[in-house]
């Protein structure tokens, strides 16, 4: 009876010390569910407070609209030309864009020989064609059989980013699936438009360019630089120099970057790089790091570099550059001598400017994100859950 009442009294003692044990549990739990309810309330706080703010702009825009019928109202517009006028049989197609792209490029009349080799591998592939003339010369550029075909616009030493901020608003370019802003420098031999964006849409990459050859005059990020075994890549693997890239980087100029001279953007990624380039500053220089903030979702992820159809920076300073060669006369060395320091100078300048403006968009940044009570670093809560996966390995 006594090893039977001993028994007892253990078989008690177990269940009391399991049951502590489950107690003790949900008491840790506690402090880990309190910070999961508020990291939810802050949730639906900053989601109620955005979704009122679309609500009261919509207001607005309602307000301003409210003489027109909602079905007559068009928002959005593109940049296809019509025909002054049509046949029956044509109509019905006029309204047929689908699955149409954009490419936009500055370019000046020296440049023609390089943007006719560019332009005429994208024209087969569904691509609308506009030019940014910043030389003010278009004349030149009839002898193209293309040339009627394309957009021409033209304004005086106007950069790449001040043309795209007011001739490619999101609305105007609604209709594209992909938008590719490039430089007028660069060697298309062995690149494919066609191919580039099976890869693109395979990979689902909002934000994306073309690897650069190693050959390439100038390269200023390695992970732009062509992985000849590989169809494309997310980031790139450097110990060397002052940035370190390795699996624990997370964002540019190691992963989730791209740079200026080719940049392709999928419509939502447009729609949002768009409202970052700032008007005034109209050299871009440092937008380049935070086009990550427009992929949709994670950077890593969303922004890749292609290495099966990669292109070659020639790195050609036209714009501000020496002009025309073509001047005549006994004095023709000394000319363009003279011409040759001018077009220096200018070049200086150029990027003096170029570098105040960069320092002006990172002061720029930093206010944005201390003044928005509203915004979240998106890729803080990345970095953390990456951390904790690695620390459970």
């Amino acid at each position: 009876m006594k090893l039977l009442k001993s028994w007892r009294w253990l078989l008690k003692k177990k269940t009391f010390l399991f049951d502590a044990g489950k107690c003790g549990f949900k008491m840790k739990q506690l402090p880990f569910m309190g910070i999961v309810c508020t990291v939810m309330l802050f949730i639906v706080y900053r989601t109620t407070n955005y979704q009122h703010k679309q609500t009261e702009e919509f207001r607005v825009a309602s307000r301003e609209l409210s003489g027109l019928p909602r079905g007559i109202i068009n928002a959005r517009s593109d940049l296809e030309l019509r025909p002054l006028w049509s046949t029956s049989s044509s109509r019905s197609k006029i309204n047929d864009y689908s699955h149409r792209n954009l490419l936009a490029i500055p370019v000046g009349i020296e440049q023609k020989h390089n943007v006719d080799a560019i332009v005429q591998k994208f024209l087969p592939e569904n691509f609308t064609v506009i030019l940014f003339h910043y030389d003010g010369t278009v004349d030149g550029w009839w002898d193209l059989e293309w040339s009627n075909e394309a957009i021409h616009i033209v304004a005086q030493n106007q950069t790449k980013w001040w043309f795209a901020k007011r001739f490619l608003h999101p609305d105007v370019v609604s209709i594209y699936d992909y938008i590719f802003l490039w430089d007028e420098d660069l060697g298309v031999r062995n690149f494919h438009p066609g191919r580039y964006l099976k890869i693109v849409k395979r990979e689902g990459l909002e934000i994306s360019q073309p690897a650069l050859d190693p050959n390439s005059t100038e390269i200023h990020h390695r992970i732009t630089i062509r992985a000849r075994t590989k169809r494309f890549h997310r980031r790139v693997y450097d110990l060397r120099g002052s940035t370190k890239c390795s699996d624990a980087s997370e964002g540019p100029p190691c992963t989730g970057f791209v740079e200026g001279m080719a940049p392709v953007f999928s419509r939502s990624a447009w729609r949002c790089t768009w409202h970052l380039i700032q008007n005034d500053l109209v050299h871009g220089w440092g937008m380049d790091m935070k086009l990550g903030y427009c992929a949709q979702g994670d950077r890593t992820k969303n922004v890749g570099v292609i290495d099966s159809e990669y292109i070659v920076h020639k790195g050609i300073q036209s714009l501000g550059g020496a002009g025309s060669s073509g001047r005549k006369g006994s004095n023709s060395e000394v000319l363009t001598k003279k011409h040759a320091s001018a077009a220096g100078d200018m070049r200086t300048e150029i990027r003096r400017q170029s570098t105040w403006e960069l320092q002006i968009f990172k002061e720029r940044w930093n206010r944005a994100v201390e003044e928005d009570k509203d915004w979240v670093e998106p890729f803080k809560s990345v970095q953390r859950l990456r951390k904790r996966k690695n620390n459970h390995r």
